[in-house]
């Protein structure tokens, strides 16, 4: 199978979601500490995932939310087009006021990466309205 042929969604509907008990504005923070992927076939790749998640209607149900990340476990992806795959999804199912994800890889070949996305970018659709990644400390 083509790459160009891979079907990028097919975990999306392990994703589950529960009404937002609150119509206030608020922040979830998640670590998924140990993100499994194969960059090549039988060749893991490991990340941390750092999910920034400010709730519409929906808030993540968290049993469905492991469930998919251990689906990535047999299934190959590079880096930029999980991170991706995964912020199209969670828009997708969520439909929240901003999603922010931050992936840290574990060396390969001796190099190791950060990958960031943020529904609020203009280049993503947003209105650059958030503004408290600006100054902080890069951190990895």
């Amino acid at each position: 199978m083509k790459a160009k042929d891979r079907n990028w969604d097919k975990n999306r509907d392990i994703l589950e979601s529960i009404p937002n008990p609150s119509n206030d504005a608020y922040e979830i923070k998640m670590s998924i500490p140990e993100l499994t992927f194969e960059g090549v076939r039988s060749q893991p790749d490991f990340a941390k995932l750092y999910i920034t998640f400010y709730p519409g209607d929906k808030v993540i149900e968290l049993k469905s939310l492991k469930e998919y990340f251990f689906a990535f476990r047999s299934q190959i992806y590079s880096y930029e087009r999980i991170i991706n795959v995964i912020y199209d999804d969670m828009m997708a199912v969520y439909e929240p006021v901003r999603l922010r994800l931050v992936m840290t890889c574990n060396p390969r070949g001796g190099i190791a990466s950060k990958l960031t996305v943020d529904s609020d970018w203009a280049v993503r659709g947003g209105e650059d309205k958030f503004k408290d990644w600006i100054g902080q400390k890069d951190e990895w």
